[in-house]
């Protein structure tokens, strides 16, 4: 499918508008630098909703990504498939704006202002990818493909990161949602330091704030993890089969 850009209305554009800059004001003490550069590299504007096109040509010439406009979420297996060809999938709808603040799925303001700005990194990118290629190799287990799923969930969904001593939001879960981005750096939460084993072990909920958050230190930190995720899964992957 594709992004139908002239089919956006006058309150899509202003829905993402609202949301834009009320995230930049959260995110601009809150986001690790190199999600604000991101925004930056992307050329994300305020007033109009970013057209696909544009974006692919901006990643293109940084990271090699692009976009690949689905209807809404996608199996574990087609999903990891696609990122394993530097495709990272986003819809092309956007919220109402009596759902601003709630919606039950991810719109296209989740899809692409959480995420893209780190498609712009090449390190986080390298994450990306070598999860991926991990992913194709168990693309038929559903049970690995669930474990893979609560680390993307604990790293680009949800991870935080430990920037000269000061937390701050990378993952497009919490970037993307006002309360989230206050809910994570909250003493209500609990905050770990990242470790691929404990990650893996972790059962999470879609439906809730998040009650921890695993904490890296780096972008190249989630890299180097990935021999050890790997692994680490084929331990688990054998148990299971015990």
């Amino acid at each position: 499918m594709e992004q139908e850009y002239n089919n956006y209305t006058a309150e899509d554009h202003k829905v993402w508008s609202i949301l834009f800059s009320r995230q930049m004001e959260a995110l601009s003490l809150n986001a690790a630098k190199e999600f604000i550069e991101g925004v930056t590299k992307v050329n994300f504007q305020k007033d109009s909703i970013p057209d696909f096109n544009e974006i692919n040509e901006k990643l293109s010439e940084l990271t090699g990504w692009r976009l690949e406009p689905v209807k809404g979420i996608i199996p574990e297996k087609e999903f990891f498939e696609l990122l394993s060809q530097k495709r990272f999938c986003a819809t092309t709808w956007i919220r109402k704006m009596e759902e601003l603040d709630y919606l039950e799925e991810p719109d296209m303001f989740h899809d692409v202002f959480g995420h893209i700005p780190l498609l712009s990194n090449p390190d986080f990118c390298s994450f990306l990818e070598g999860l991926s290629e991990i992913a194709k190799q168990h693309l038929n287990d559903p049970f690995a493909l669930s474990l893979l799923g609560r680390v993307y969930w604990f790293t680009v969904e949800f991870g935080l990161l430990n920037e000269n001593g000061t937390l701050k939001i990378y993952g497009a879960g919490i970037a993307s949602s006002m309360g989230e981005s206050k809910h994570s750096l909250s003493d209500k939460t609990e905050k770990l330091p990242f470790k691929i084993s404990e990650i893996l072990r972790t059962v999470y909920r879609n439906d809730v704030m998040q009650d921890k958050y695993f904490v890296i230190c780096s972008l190249e930190e989630l890299y180097q993890s990935l021999p050890q995720l790997k692994k680490e899964l084929v331990n688990l992957i054998k148990e299971q089969a015990v």
